[in-house]
């Protein structure tokens, strides 16, 4: 085996590690509909929801320890006669709720 051969082996070994860490670090973004779904789904367990909406477009939000790409959205429900809303903060790559207040 030549020199060349061996280094081209390297080569190809090392591009191709590097592709393939790169596709399976990539974290992969959840839709704004996907996210919606789960929410709701999540409210539903509480009581039937009336509506609800979601920005489609992602924000940073910047804590003390981590930044976030988030989807920012709201429900509103029945509580007997009198309607609640709610808005909330998703984290994009997992649809895990990091923030819901009440809306008066």
């Amino acid at each position: 085996m030549s020199w060349k051969s061996l280094l081209t082996g390297v080569v190809v070994g090392v591009a191709a590690s590097y592709v393939v860490k790169e596709t399976l670090t990539k974290e992969k973004s959840l839709s704004s509909t996907e996210v919606l779904h789960m929410v709701k789904g999540a409210f539903k367990e509480r009581g039937p929801i009336n509506g609800s909406w979601i920005l489609t477009e992602k924000e940073t939000l910047q804590t003390v320890s981590h930044s976030y790409n988030v989807y920012r959205g709201g429900i509103t429900r029945m509580n007997g006669s009198t309607q609640e809303a709610f808005e909330f903060i998703c984290d994009s790559n997992t649809g895990e709720i990091l923030d819901v207040y009440h809306v008066s």
